[in-house]
């Protein structure tokens, strides 16, 4: 998988790329990265790459120029131009990050690590030309229902929740049981000491009997969607995700008022 962030400040992308495991994985070659600085596509001697919208209105806005030179640099075509002959290949996956995009979800995420290079572009002040959106970007994405002043921000949210998905960065058995797999959230965990105050790990889990500990997990999982997220409970239930098990632990649950 390769990362390409298109930014105003890829000093954060840089230095984000260089820690704990995302760093190592770099280094084992498993990932690859460039940042690509838009102001170096300005041609004016100030690197400007905003202006005022058109229309009026506050604030300032990401100008297509400089951004459509970057793009072009990486050799992504705009769709709008009239089409050149040429051999096709394949072009990587251009994402805006956006509070107008599609909600990133889970799901999306896996669908991404799948992909062999996304390019992330970055917006900052109230956005970008939409000229740019039209002719260059796939897909628009949004981190929540909220508004960022960075979208370098939303895209390292992107980048760690889908470069852990990718083959060999992370052991398959610690992504097995994870919030949201199987649509359930996850387990409570515990490590030493035994005792923390006035309060101890649970006994099922210091007794290695392994099925009881199993039952254990699921159930506390399905306790913690009940109380914290009990949509993905009915959505887990309307797409058929839980086994008999499962099923029967939720009415229980209901039954006795924890959902």
């Amino acid at each position: 998988m390769t990362y390409t962030v298109l930014s105003l400040f890829p000093e954060l992308i840089d230095a984000f790329f260089a820690l704990s495991i995302l760093g190592k994985a770099v280094n084992r070659g498993l990932l690859r990265y460039r940042s690509v600085n838009i102001r170096d596509f300005a041609l004016d001697k100030h690197k400007t790459c905003d202006d005022a919208p058109y229309g009026g209105g506050a604030g300032m806005l990401m100008m297509a120029e400089p951004v459509g030179r970057a793009l072009a640099s990486l050799g992504i075509p705009n769709r709008l131009d009239p089409p050149v002959a040429a051999v096709p290949k394949p072009k990587p996956r251009v994402i805006y990050l956006s509070p107008s995009g599609r909600p990133f979800t889970q799901e999306k995420a896996k669908g991404l690590a799948e992909e062999a290079e996304l390019i992330l572009l970055c917006g900052r002040y109230e956005g970008l030309d939409q000229r740019i959106i039209d002719g260059y970007v796939d897909e628009e994405i949004s981190i929540g229902d909220y508004v960022l002043s960075s979208g370098e921000v939303a895209a390292l949210v992107l980048i760690d929740a889908t470069y852990r998905l990718v083959e060999a960065v992370i052991t398959p058995a610690s992504l097995e049981e994870e919030s949201f797999s199987g649509g359930l959230l996850e387990y409570p965990q515990y490590t030493r000491p035994e005792q923390y105050g006035m309060l101890k790990v649970p006994e099922v889990l210091l007794s290695g009997h392994h099925e009881n500990i199993r039952q254990w997990r699921l159930r506390k999982r399905i306790e913690k969607t009940l109380a914290l997220r009990p949509d993905l409970i009915h959505q887990g239930e309307e797409a058929g995700l839980f086994d008999r098990e499962t099923r029967t632990i939720i009415v229980e649950l209901r039954n006795s008022g924890a959902g």
